[in-house]
């Protein structure tokens, strides 16, 4: 499967698309050992669902969406993919804790495996794992650091 990387200038910093004919295959905090495109209007099969991730991440930064209809291809184990679909039911603006999605896949001891597939999911914001903090109710982490979580979250909770 041939794959092309775009590289976005978000408002939460630079992020990186990366597309196949078939859809997408994950958003990035930097830069992946694929080809980089700088023009979305390439007659590259890719280029229309990296357009497309483009326009919706942007009506998002812009606060005219909440949710994501792009063609995602998920690959990971079956675990990972039920937490990442757990992710995605999380409601915008909202927060759940590893243990309420360790519990919502039907595995509460799973509390750290959570974290880890939470941590290994390739589509930033689209997949929000942004909106999954600790127990106690600090962040935890976040693949695109901290302050980019913290910032996803200002949005979303000025934009409610």
């Amino acid at each position: 499967m041939s794959a092309t990387q775009f590289l976005m200038q978000s408002p939460v910093g630079p992020m990186y698309l990366v597309a196949s004919s078939e859809g997408l295959l994950g958003i990035h905090w930097r830069q992946m050992p694929i080809p980089l495109t700088e023009k979305l209007d390439s007659p590259e099969p890719s280029c229309g669902v990296l357009k497309q991730t483009v326009d919706q991440l942007t009506e998002y930064f812009d606060g005219h969406r909440k949710d994501f209809d792009l063609p995602l291809i998920r690959e990971g184990t079956e675990f990972q993919k039920k937490v990442w679909q757990a992710l995605g039911e999380i409601p915008y603006g909202a927060t759940k804790s590893y243990s309420d999605i360790a519990k919502s896949v039907k595995n509460e001891k799973a509390v750290r495996a959570v974290g880890t597939a939470n941590g290994r999911n390739p589509f930033s914001i689209v997949v929000p794992c942004h909106r999954v903090i600790a127990a106690d109710g600090t962040l935890g982490g976040y693949a695109g650091g901290l302050t980019v979580k913290e910032k996803l979250l200002a949005l979303e909770k000025t934009r409610g």
